[in-house]
Parts: structure tokens; sequence; C-alpha cells
């Protein structure tokens, strides 16, 4: 497998300068001894990364490569975990531990059980094919969320080009009966999505527009209807925001571009201002927090895996 030096010219320094401050509250959450690691390149349009701790190993996807890779905490190498990997791309754990993902492909939500086989648990809605589902997050009561634009199935570069049979739902599977239902229907392009750490907010990125925005909804007292939505960022005409997770004080730590000064990933607090940025030299499409204790940053970006220790933890569920 294709790797390099995991530090690149210009970190030479603590605190690591690939972090800006944007507001003061922020200074809390960086570590002044703890840099941006590269622990990978070589992919050609990382994505989906997720943290397994029962085997100390991060999963991401390689799209138009058609694989999942895998890296180990233990030793710092990297293997395929799946390949061909139906054009894998967000992924997850659910409260189980198992793993779950979106595959373009066969425009589907899969889930990895314990014994290494897989069940599906969405590919149709109504009688019609899902478009492509993009991202994917576990509540606490079992229920799973996901996003379904149309990007993997627009050309042969993440998937096979298709005609859409459905609008770009953002959809929920009950975690008792299995039941598909639309969750909201207002979203052009619904893309990376997270709950606030008590659950009454859903986050959602809104990337098939421009420019693009981050929105948010309430959940109404039965947990799964959302009320409510809003805008909660307004993008500047070329960023773009994609996956995201938030920490347990609320903060959200989005993937970002794209463009010089843009890449990486940008903080936000719960009342929708920016407090930060990790420059990255290219832009990163999604994250998740990972390691034993769940203060580890790792980044998939464009043809690299990067990684941080931050002084905060990541909320339960992405």
């Amino acid at each position: 497998m294709t790797q390099t030096d995991p530090r690149w010219p210009g970190q030479t320094r603590y605190p690591d300068p690939a972090f800006e401050i944007l507001d003061q509250s922020f200074v809390r959450y960086r570590l002044d001894a703890a840099a941006v690691e590269r622990l990978y390149t070589g992919t050609r349009w990382g994505e989906g990364p997720v943290w397994v701790p029962a085997g100390r190993y991060l999963l991401w996807s390689d799209i138009p490569n058609n694989r999942v890779l895998r890296w180990h905490e233990t030793n710092g190498s990297v293997d395929e975990f799946r390949r061909p990997s139906d054009f894998t791309n967000g992924a997850t754990r659910d409260r189980e531990g198992r793993v779950l993902w979106c595959e373009h492909l066969h425009r589907r939500v899969m889930r990895l059980e314990h014994d290494g086989s897989t069940t599906v648990l969405a590919d149709s809605f109504n009688g019609k094919r899902l478009n492509a589902p993009n991202d994917i997050v576990v509540k606490s009561d079992g229920s799973i969320w996901f996003s379904d634009p149309t990007f993997g199935i627009r050309g042969f570069y993440e998937g096979e080009k298709a005609a859409p049979e459905l609008p770009t739902y953002l959809y929920r599977i009950d975690g008792q009966t299995g039941e598909l239902s639309v969750a909201a229907d207002d979203i052009e392009g619904p893309n990376g999505l997270a709950f606030s750490p008590d659950e009454k907010l859903l986050y959602v990125a809104e990337t098939g527009i421009a420019p693009r925005r981050m929105r948010v909804y309430e959940l109404a007292a039965d947990g799964r209807t959302l009320t409510k939505g809003r805008i909660f960022i307004a993008c500047q005409q070329g960023e773009r925001p994609d996956g995201f997770r938030v920490d347990v004080d609320g903060n959200l730590w989005c993937g970002w571009g794209m463009g010089e000064g843009l890449d990486g990933v940008r903080i936000y607090n719960p009342a929708g201002e920016a407090i930060g940025h990790i420059h990255l030299p290219e832009r990163a499409a999604n994250l998740c927090f990972g390691g034993r204790h769940r203060n580890r940053l790792f980044i998939a970006a464009s043809t690299s895996l990067y990684a941080v220790y931050v002084n905060t933890q990541g909320a339960l569920g992405g």
C-alpha cells in the first residue's frame, strides 16, 4: 500500500500552525503538544471514516478505486478491508458496534453483522430504487438516519450512471421494525448529517445547491419527527461543507473546502459561529472521532488520511 512520512513539509513547531483560531473559545480544543499527522496517502477520493474500537482500527472509503481501506492503530499499517466495496461512501457504527455503510453501486444501506455476514437495511422506497445513499448516523433508540442524494449515480467515477427514481430525501429506518420513512423532503442534495449530543437537533449539510449551506432541525417529542427546519450556516460562494461530526460540547467539526485557505476542517459552535479551522493541503471530505477516548480526529481527505488529537471527545452515535 502507498504510504508516506506521516508529517509533511511545513509542520515544524508546536502548537501546530495548521490550527487557526477564529474565536478564542476554540483555544481550549487545541492541544499545544499535538500535531496533525498524515497517516496514509494514495486514495483518489477518501470518504466515510468510521472507528472500530473492538479491532482498534479505522475504516475509510476510496470510492473511485472501489475499495475500503483499514488503518491499524497498533502498528500504523494499512490494508484493504473490502474490495470491491460496491463504491461504499459514508459509514458509522450502531450501538451494538456493528458497522453500517452506504453503497452507491447497489444504491442501498448495509450492515456488517458480528459473524461477518451482511444485511440489507434499505434499497428502495415505495417500490422505487434509492438514489445513492451518501452518509449515515444512528440514534440512541436504534433508528438509522441517512441521506440519499444523486451524486453517486451522476457518472461512472463513484458508481454507475443511472437516472434517479426518487427525490433526494433524508430517510429514517426504525430501530425496532425496520420501517423506512422520509424524515425530510425539503433538502436539495442532503449529504453529511449528525445529531447534537442530547439528540434534540439534527444537522444536515445541503450540498445540492450553490452556495451550499448547513441546515438544522428540531426533533419532536416522539424522537422521530423533524420540525422547525432552518438554515444553520449559510456558506459563502466556494465554501463546500461535506461530512461532519459533533463533539460532546455540541461543536460541529466539518469537512471543508475547496481551495487554498479553505481546505481542511471548519469548526462551528452550537450558535453557528465559526470558531476554528484546521488547514490541510487538500480538501477534507469527511471525518470522525476515534481512539480509546474518542479524542482523536480522523480526517478523510481527497488523497490522504489525517489524524490529530484534540481536547474534546466525539459525541456518541457518529
